[in-house]
């Protein structure tokens, strides 16, 4: 018994370098074999440093949990602190990217914004362009070269005295009676079609058109200054109206259509030429020349040219031309004036 007890107690001595765990089964062993033996303080010794070993292996087993806690909290702590620096840089970044987005949306979007304006207002620097030209070819048909650049130009424009300016009036005979045997459509057309055809004459002559008034033709040269030739101009220009106006008498007649004759009187002399009016303005001339043209339109024939005596002493002399006299003729309002029919030289 005495080398059971030597032997457990060495190994208790020994166990002091075992772990707890050990040295509790061997006090526990020497704590049973000393109360076998009877050695009461012994086992009472031996019970006490169990119970020793238990209080430190309870006790660093408690230390080991809290170490273990901490080191959990440690790990949470650390993760929490990784998780929020991610989420921070995460944040970040989508900061970042948004931005960016937004940056390329912002140009993007620009970028669009400014090729359509751009677009629309190229658009309408055209159109303006267009309507502007427009204007501008429509206030040159309607008034002579001069006075619609002096309009375009000032906004405004003045009435003037016009030395010299020769004088064409045009007027179809049976007007009347040509009216109540057509419809009023097919009567215009026809005007249309003849008028048409005095304008292109009338501009090829250079000879403005000053206005039509029902079934007579208006026109009139050397009023942008242009004095000299402008009785020839304005006698070229009336001889080809009549030989169109002839030509269609002709056709028309051969179809069994209705066709006009026409009379043409012509007069040089002084005018005044402006403006008329503020809404749907009209160019116009005024003056006794202006009567004297109408009387010499009205005394002479059809199918001829009939010339004052002002506008054969400014032709007189030029080629091309055979004049016939004829002698002083009575013309309304005016008594007897010097009156010669004109026409090409064949």
């Amino acid at each position: 018994e005495a080398m059971r007890v030597a032997e457990v107690n060495d190994g208790f001595c020994s166990a002091r370098v075992v772990p707890l765990t050990a040295r509790l089964d061997i006090a526990g062993q020497l704590a049973q074999l000393h109360k076998e033996l009877g050695h009461t303080a012994e086992a009472y010794t031996y019970l006490q440093a169990q119970m020793a070993l238990k209080d430190s292996m309870s006790s660093d087993s408690v230390r080991n949990a809290l170490q273990a806690l901490d080191f959990r909290k440690q790990e949470l702590e650390d993760s929490t602190k990784a998780a929020e620096a991610r989420d921070v840089l995460q944040t970040a970044h989508d900061s970042a990217m948004r931005s960016e987005r937004d940056r390329k949306l912002y140009f993007m979007y620009g970028g669009i914004a400014v090729v359509v304006v751009a677009g629309v207002l190229w658009w309408l620097l055209r159109r303006t362009r267009r309507q502007k030209k427009r204007s501008e070819e429509i206030l040159y048909n309607v008034l002579p070269e001069e006075v619609a650049r002096e309009i375009r130009e000032t906004g405004t424009t003045r009435s003037k005295e016009i030395e010299q300016v020769t004088i064409l009036f045009t007027d179809f005979k049976g007007f009347t009676e040509m009216s109540a045997r057509i419809t009023q459509q097919e009567l215009m057309t026809e005007i249309n079609t003849c008028f048409q055809a005095f304008d292109a004459i009338s501009s090829r002559h250079h000879v403005e058109k000053i206005k039509t008034i029902g079934d007579a033709y208006m026109a009139a040269a050397g009023l942008n200054g242009d004095a000299q030739g402008s009785a020839v101009r304005t006698v070229h220009a009336a001889l080809e109206m009549q030989a169109f106006i002839e030509a269609r008498y002709t056709e028309r007649s051969a179809q069994g259509h209705p066709a006009f004759r026409m009379r043409v009187g012509i007069h040089t002399g002084p005018v005044v030429a402006g403006i008329v009016g503020v809404k749907k303005f009209q160019y116009d001339i005024w003056g006794d020349t202006v009567n004297t043209a109408s009387r010499m339109e009205s005394s002479g024939e059809v199918g001829k040219v009939n010339i004052s005596e002002a506008t054969y002493a400014l032709m007189r002399s030029e080629p091309g031309f055979t004049f016939s006299s004829r002698g002083k003729v009575q013309a309304k309002g005016k008594g007897e004036m010097e009156m010669y029919f004109v026409e090409r030289r064949a």
